[in-house]
């Protein structure tokens, strides 16, 4: 990452802010249009030194049972056994095996993506945002935006074949709070700034 005032040019670790971060996913719905839902993330972390990625590393969990398609019937089918199945399912884990860097803020992260109780290869593009102090200095604060698909049925949901389509497309706004700097970024609750 290009050096600048807000960066701190040490490796840290953070702790992903459930508040300030959002992934988001489309997937077909029978040729018509591409709905988005959200997923929240349960906890999670990462360590980032913005002058040396080779260390970089990253593992998150996502709630399932938090599928938010914007209408709760739907969030409930997309629960059901058939799909999610998120009473067998309720965790999704992401955990990075190696980091590529492509230039100054630009990467890919190979992990490996559980979900569904099928574990696979996931990769996921990526930017480093910025690095630095919130408006309010309370925290340091790092962030990312990123990129990826998955096909569905190579974890086993196979559902609706010809009503739902198989890839789906992700994106990722990702922030954390340095983990120096507080031990409660995993309570939105206590101590955190808005907006």
């Amino acid at each position: 990452m290009a050096p600048g005032p807000c960066v701190h040019a040490a490796s840290a670790t953070y702790r992903y802010d459930p508040v300030h971060s959002q992934i988001v996913f489309s997937i077909d719905h029978d040729g018509f249009s591409r709905p988005l839902g959200r997923l929240h993330i349960a906890h999670g972390w990462l360590r980032f030194d913005p002058d040396d990625w080779s260390g970089a590393a990253t593992e998150l969990d996502l709630d399932m049972t938090g599928v938010d398609l914007g209408d709760a019937a739907w969030n409930a089918a997309a629960c059901q056994p058939s799909l999610l199945d998120c009473k067998a399912y309720p965790i999704a884990h992401f955990a990075s095996t190696s980091v590529e860097r492509k230039d100054a803020t630009h990467g890919v992260l190979h992990g490996v993506l559980s979900l569904h109780g099928i574990h696979r290869p996931i990769d996921i593009a990526f930017r480093v945002n910025r690095i630095g102090t919130t408006i309010y200095g309370m925290h340091t604060v790092a962030g990312f935006s990123a990129t990826a698909s998955l096909d569905r049925t190579a974890f086993g949901i196979n559902g609706f074949p010809h009503a739902i389509g198989h890839d789906v497309a992700l994106w990722l706004e990702l922030e954390g709070i340095r983990d120096s700097q507080t031990s409660t970024a995993d309570n939105p609750t206590h101590g955190k700034e808005h907006p």
